[in-house]
């Protein structure tokens, strides 16, 4: 009795070790973590190379799968890259692995653990930011130790009932048979995926492996038979928070578990030869050393083959999950609220997309094309809307100022594109001026002001998520993009300067009958609708590229070239 309470009692403290450490280091590679992601899966294979190193510092390759889905989702990385980083998380959470077979079993850490755990637990419960995260890894890594120090002695009473021979003999033992071992192995194989389903950790799993494995209950062979179980268990976790996600989700998720299969598969079949080279290796490398290796090993070569076949390996993943989201639910999917950075980025690029659309319809209007129809306004004010809602539901705040930066631009072009659409709402727009030079000029200069415009919207959606390379997460502003910018800020001040005279003139038109007061309201009501379209597609797109600067209260200050007495009889009611 006492051997199963040491036994459960260690795998307890380790699974809490590993959440509060787990915690602890996200905190403190806070934003860092979804930027390094973002920003480091160019190619498959570095995507790889990276989502190693990061679930290794980590210590949680849910973490990156997580991040990554968020990622996939909004358009910033490609399913392709995504693949890369769930590949590389295998390979990286095998370090903790390495871990109890080089300090866990070998030396009992309990004596210097309680001190960390106090120390931690201090520095979590008094500190702040950064210290309070740091508290909580240190916390957490104490308790990893001091339930591998508990589990190795549960395992010692274990060995005492419990030996290799009493467990299913599998390939590779001597003496054993070929139908026999493969029996066992396969038995062994389900109890390791029931071992991690249970605990719903592979990590804790491999733990209890090598642990038993230094206390003599188990042999090499059974022990990495058990690895190949365990590790295929890891799946079921992914399978079950699948359940009701998203299509991104989904297929990541699906792409996880074959992974699993086909490196067991390649385990299976290469067991024969992997349990003779590791009890050759066993004369000049103890045990477990050999499974912390054998694990990685598993890992490593399940994604050596996967990794050449990736865009092969996704058109089977697409192909057995469809998608049948629209675009815009596959960019506002509500897996990337747990992260500011994504969350903001996958708002700022559908406002770009609604941009450029809206900006296109109206340049075609102008210029002799169709008008901007009822529906298309609707689609794109509740695009607009579906934003909002979505922005709404961070789940947390952004940690640094930069980010802050960020949400409020987002935000702020967010409202002049949703500004922008209510103008548009009432379908006046008209590509026939009223005839005077003045009506003219004016939509010239909004035409040239929505090309721009449409430009630096395209700039910012340009690179979809079935690209090549989608694009990382930053203000990306090319000279090209800067001086269409430029160009709509120009527009936008030459007809506010233009309304100043127009008003005037064409109400003063109706005193010797060139026009009706009617006639002379409607052109005017006409040159207020281009002004005010010009002014909120700029004001949007400067926010977008994170060169807009805080708007009055009533949000409709003019071009910042202009006097702001001018800009207040310019755009009076533009906010009504």
């Amino acid at each position: 009795m006492s051997t199963a309470i040491a036994i459960l009692g260690g795998i307890g403290l380790f699974l809490l070790g590993m959440t509060v450490m787990t915690d602890g280091l996200k905190a403190l590679a806070g934003s860092a973590l979804r930027t390094v992601l973002g920003k480091a899966a160019a190619t498959p294979l570095s995507g790889a190379l990276w989502g190693a190193v990061v679930t290794l510092l980590v210590q949680s390759s849910s973490a990156v799968t997580m991040t990554t889905i968020g990622l996939v989702s909004a358009g910033l990385m490609t399913f392709p890259q995504g693949l890369g980083l769930v590949f590389g998380a295998n390979v990286g959470t095998t370090g903790t692995g390495w871990l109890v077979a080089l300090i866990g079993v070998r030396v009992s850490l309990s004596a210097y653990a309680l001190p960390m755990i106090f120390a931690g637990a201090l520095a979590k419960l008094l500190g702040r930011g950064r210290i309070a995260a740091s508290g909580g890894a240190l916390a957490g890594f104490a308790l990893v130790l001091y339930g591998l120090t508990t589990l190795q002695q549960g395992m010692g009473g274990l060995a005492e009932t419990l030996h290799p021979s009493d467990l299913p003999a599998v390939l590779g033992m001597p003496g054993v048979g070929w139908a026999a071992g493969s029996v066992g192995l396969m038995t062994l194989i389900i109890v390791g995926l029931a071992m991690t389903a249970v605990m719903q950790s592979s990590t804790a799993a491999i733990a209890v492996t090598i642990s038993a494995y230094y206390a003599g209950a188990v042999g090499l062979e059974q022990g990495a038979a058990l690895i190949i179980g365990q590790n295929i268990g890891t799946a079921t976790s992914s399978a079950l928070a699948a359940i009701g996600a998203s299509a991104t989700a989904k297929r990541l998720a699906l792409a996880y578990v074959l992974f699993k299969v086909i490196a067991a598969i390649i385990a299976v079949i290469a067991f024969p030869l992997t349990a003779a080279l590791m009890k050759a290796a066993l004369a000049s490398v103890d045990g477990m050393t050999l499974l912390a290796a054998y694990h990685t090993a598993y890992n490593v070569v399940g994604v050596a083959v996967l990794l050449p076949a990736t865009q092969s390996f996704t058109r089977v993943v697409e192909r057995l999950l469809p998608s049948r989201q629209t675009a815009l639910q596959r960019a506002l999917d509500p897996s990337a609220l747990a992260s500011p950075v994504v969350a903001v980025e996958t708002a700022r690029r559908v406002v770009a997309d609604v941009l450029t659309t809206t900006a296109a319809s109206v340049s075609a209007a102008l210029s002799g094309g169709a008008r901007p129809t009822v529906q298309g306004t609707a689609a794109a004010a509740a695009a607009l809307e579906e934003v909002r809602d979505f922005l709404s539901e961070l789940q947390e705040p952004p940690e640094t100022e930069a980010e802050r930066h960020r949400l409020t631009s987002t935000l702020h072009a967010l409202d002049h594109a949703s500004r922008l659409v209510e103008v548009l709402a009432d379908g006046s727009l008209t590509a026939q001026p009223a005839g005077a030079l003045h009506d003219f000029r004016a939509a010239q200069l909004c035409t040239k002001a929505m090309r721009a415009a449409q430009l630096v919207g395209g700039s910012i959606t340009s690179e979809s998520a079935l690209s090549a390379q989608a694009p990382p997460i930053g203000w990306n502003v090319s000279p090209e993009v800067a001086a269409a910018l430029a160009e709509v800020e120009d527009a936008a001040s030459k007809l506010d300067a233009l309304q100043r005279d127009y008003r005037a003139a064409t109400l003063a038109s109706v005193a010797p009958g060139k026009l009706t007061a009617a006639e002379a309201l409607t052109r005017i009501d006409a040159a207020r609708r281009l002004d005010r379209i010009v002014n909120h597609a700029w004001r949007s797109a400067a926010h977008l590229l994170g060169r807009g600067t805080p708007d009055n209260a009533d949000d409709t200050s003019a071009p910042a070239s202009e006097p702001e007495s001018a800009a207040a009889g310019s755009h009076e009611g533009a906010a009504s």
